[in-house]
């Protein structure tokens, strides 16, 4: 009888590399108003447990792209480990695009769920809704949104999808510079990969801190930095 072929999800070795005391801080940040806020490193487990499984809860097809143009939370942090767990597709849109450009992205890209910023609903789910999307929920950096609404109602628990190292992780458009912006294809493996190097080159060790100051729509901010400090359980 043979072994069951590993797990390369992306998510999976993050979550390996959580401390083994959950409550521990794992990010602190503020709210717009300036009011603390502190997330365990359970914190971080929980909410992208009951994310994953809202996603699940959506009978998506395999593979399935995930669109998020949001601000920058812990909350949309989440939604992208959530979406790696549940073993979807990731597709992060800058949030100065307009409308001409999201047009375009969802078209192309085919996203079954669409998640925007509440002041941008209209017109961002009339375009989705219009393109065959099925599936559209906003997100705020206000800790509020149709979302997070939804998924709590979902279980904490949830057991990380089963991927290949060749599985599609994430799509990132270029920046069309030179003609029209076209998605770049990521693997678990090209992600797992890349983390594992920066985090021997950038000499990441115990008890470091990152100061997170990037975007989360592109490589460095998104990738880069979150990887590395992901992997490190800092």
């Amino acid at each position: 009888m043979t072994s069951a072929l590993p797990n390369h999800n992306l998510f999976a070795a993050l979550r390996a590399a959580f401390p083994a005391d959950l409550d521990a801080t794992a990010v602190e940040t503020t709210t717009n108003a300036g009011v603390p806020l502190r997330y365990s490193w359970r914190d971080l487990d929980r909410s992208t447990a009951m994310l994953a499984n809202l996603l699940a809860s959506l009978n998506l097809t395999p593979g399935a792209r995930i669109a998020v143009q949001v601000e920058k939370s812990v909350e949309a942090m989440a939604l992208y480990l959530a979406t790696l767990r549940a073993g979807y597709v990731f597709l992060p849109l800058n949030t100065a695009y307009q409308s001409g450009e999201i047009s375009y992205f969802i078209a192309n890209a085919e996203p079954a769920v669409v998640v925007c910023s509440s002041k941008n609903f209209g017109w961002v789910s009339k375009i989705a809704f219009t393109a065959g999307t099925r599936h559209v929920f906003t997100l705020d950096d206000s800790l509020s949104g149709s979302l997070l609404e939804r998924a709590a109602h979902h279980s904490d628990q949830h057991a990380v999808a089963h991927k290949g190292p060749d599985d599609l992780a994430a799509i990132l458009y270029t920046s069309g510079t030179t003609g029209r912006s076209k998605g770049a294809m990521l693997s678990h493996e090209n992600l797992l990969s890349n983390a594992v190097t920066l985090k021997h080159y950038w000499g990441w060790r115990a008890g470091d801190v990152l100061i997170h100051a990037l975007p989360i729509f592109h490589v460095h901010g998104l990738f880069v930095a979150i990887h590395g400090a992901l992997l490190n359980g800092s």
